[in-house]
């Protein structure tokens, strides 16, 4: 059996911090084997959902991804099977264009 080699491919992401994110901590990996970057919500106060009401969440970023490449918002699996909080469309792309 052949061992797969292991190839690292680095993607600059640009990052804008919109007035309404200014102070949020930016997406990041909370562990060391994460496979996505944890994301906040940009909101001043908490929101409390309704039985089968959806709202859009604000992320106080903008991103610049290169041609060929998306993004993925996906639920925390915890939120999801302890308290039914997903994405709507799940998992949501964000497309380069």
């Amino acid at each position: 059996m052949r061992e797969a080699a292991e190839e690292h491919q680095v993607v600059e992401i640009e990052i804008v911090r919109l007035a309404h994110g200014r102070d949020l901590q930016l997406p990041d990996y909370a562990t060391a084997g994460a496979a996505g970057a944890d994301l906040l919500a940009a909101i001043e106060q908490d929101i409390e959902l309704g039985s089968l009401e959806r709202r859009i969440v604000p992320t106080g970023i903008s991103i610049a991804l290169p041609m060929g490449f998306e993004a993925q918002v996906r639920p925390r699996s915890g939120l999801a099977a302890k308290s039914g909080i997903t994405v709507a469309n799940a998992p949501g792309t964000i497309d380069a264009d």
